[in-house]
């Protein structure tokens, strides 16, 4: 499944990112790498997506957890 479909209050871990490759580096410079465990705190239906990595809060758009496949496990 993709990040964007994520619930909140759930834990995901991030399986692959196929986004450009800059967007990608920059996530990857966060934090958001293989195998991270990703909080998902607040989705909205057409806005952002609030998400904790490493004890750091981001907000990423729609376009972006879209391309971010995700587990439960």
């Amino acid at each position: 499944m993709t990040l964007d479909l994520g619930k909140p209050g759930s834990t995901y871990i991030i399986k692959g990112m196929k986004l450009p490759q800059t967007i990608e580096k920059h996530l990857e410079a966060l934090g958001m790498t293989y195998g991270t465990k990703v909080d998902v705190l607040n989705n909205k239906s057409k806005g952002t997506l609030i998400i904790k990595v490493r004890g750091t809060r981001f907000a990423v758009g729609r376009g972006i957890s879209g391309n971010i496949e995700v587990s439960d496990r």
